[in-house]
């Protein structure tokens, strides 16, 4: 069962967030935390806060009583998308303007757990896969 976390015009330039992102995907998430918590960019702060509701929705879409450290969650999806440019001018030599791209970011990860729960065993058992069909 997987679980998402969006984060809608972070004040950042997409590029600069992507370097960031390439190193936690495909992580487990502990280890995406350590990562993120001593990276020395302002992008590890906010992807911080995003992966730790990305668990908290996990953990909340498959019941409160199931925590994510028995069930071996990593990031399976993450990825950033460029956002609303804010679009100002300065001035500039000769009395001409230059202009000033303020660019945002939308970041999505999505968790998924390796070990599966309760609910995926249910799942698996309760529906017959699509060629398992008679005629």
């Amino acid at each position: 069962m997987e679980a998402v976390a969006k984060l809608k015009n972070c004040p950042m330039s997409p590029r600069k967030m992507r370097l960031v992102v390439d190193n936690i995907r495909g992580k487990d998430v502990e280890e995406a935390l350590n990562i993120l918590k001593f990276t020395k960019k302002e992008a590890a702060s906010w992807l911080e806060k995003v992966v730790v509701s990305a668990i908290s929705n996990w953990e909340n879409k498959n019941g409160n009583a199931v925590d994510a450290d028995d069930h071996s969650l990593f990031i399976k999806t993450a990825f950033v998308d460029g956002g609303t440019m804010l679009k100002r001018f300065r001035p500039a030599p000769h009395g001409r303007a230059h202009r000033i791209r303020k660019r945002t970011n939308h970041v999505t990860i999505i968790v998924e757990n390796r070990i599966p729960t309760a609910a995926d065993q249910e799942s698996a058992t309760a529906a017959p896969a699509a060629g398992d069909e008679e005629e």
